[in-house]
């Protein structure tokens, strides 16, 4: 039989939704932390310079702080309100059914979630490969510099 389990045949629809959403959400908070990490590396060198490690110290925690709280709150708002969204609807009469279906359609958001934090995740390192190679030859080639020598700032990043 084609009959999903829960005899609901929009649970298709439901999963999808929540996958985009949490694929959404995941996106707008590595943008987010990208925005204030780089905003918080500029304060952290500025601090170290100016008033010393810990300030420094306190100011790039605080900076990484705040990507925690993004991820956390973004997912607890989205989980939120899906899962509100997915029993709606419901007809079967029964909360723990309804709920358990809304269970099954939220593991699409989690999916969505971990998906785009994974491609980011291969994405920022390939990133980051290319730019320490393109430093690394920079300083060789025009600056006769050797490979990870201190004198290249591009060996700090």
């Amino acid at each position: 039989s084609l009959e999903p389990p829960s005899g609901d045949r929009n649970d298709g629809i439901r999963i999808g939704a929540c996958f985009i959403a949490g694929a959404f959400l995941s996106a707008v908070a590595g943008w987010c932390g990208m925005y204030v990490a780089t905003d918080a590396n500029v304060r952290t060198t500025q601090a170290a310079d100016k008033e010393g490690l810990a300030k420094a110290l306190r100011v790039a925690f605080t900076g990484g702080a705040v990507m925690g709280f993004t991820v956390v709150g973004l997912g607890l708002l989205g989980l939120s309100i899906f899962y509100y969204l997915m029993t709606l609807g419901r007809t079967s009469g029964d909360i723990s059914t309804e709920a358990q279906d809304a269970m099954n359609a939220l593991a699409g958001f989690g999916f969505g979630a971990s998906s785009i934090a994974l491609f980011a995740r291969v994405a920022g390192g390939i990133y980051t490969k290319a730019a320490d190679v393109g430093a690394d030859l920079v300083g060789k080639v025009e600056m006769d510099i050797p490979e990870d020598d201190p004198r290249n700032p591009a060996v700090i990043a």
